[in-house]
């Protein structure tokens, strides 16, 4: 699960622990863990929301300034499902598993 830079510090500190995300399907699963920095992102969990749940207060809580700020950022692709994740940061170094599924990618 990839971030933008301006959010990886607070993620690390715990001030973010959610994420907007539009993909034509899931590409986390609650449970896992993926590579960030030097250690990595625990997916708690996942779940689609609708265009109605989207809102200023939202983006706010995934670290971003405003709606429009987080939506230049949620959307990856043709995708058109949204989805609402969270997650927790688990400093140290990446699992071995970790490493080997970031090198099939």
């Amino acid at each position: 699960m990839l971030f933008v830079k301006k959010l990886r510090g607070r993620i690390k500190s715990g001030e973010v622990s959610a994420s907007v995300r539009i993909w034509k399907t899931p590409r986390v699963k609650a449970g896992n863990h993926y590579r960030l920095d030097e250690g990595r992102i625990k997916v708690t969990s996942i779940r689609q929301i609708l265009p109605e749940d989207l809102s200023d207060s939202l983006a706010r809580d995934t670290g971003f300034t405003n709606l429009l700020d987080m939506m230049k950022t949620a959307k990856h692709g043709s995708g058109q499902n949204i989805y609402y994740v969270r997650f927790q940061y688990v400093p140290g170094p990446a699992r071995a598993a970790d490493k080997k599924k970031s090198r099939r990618r």
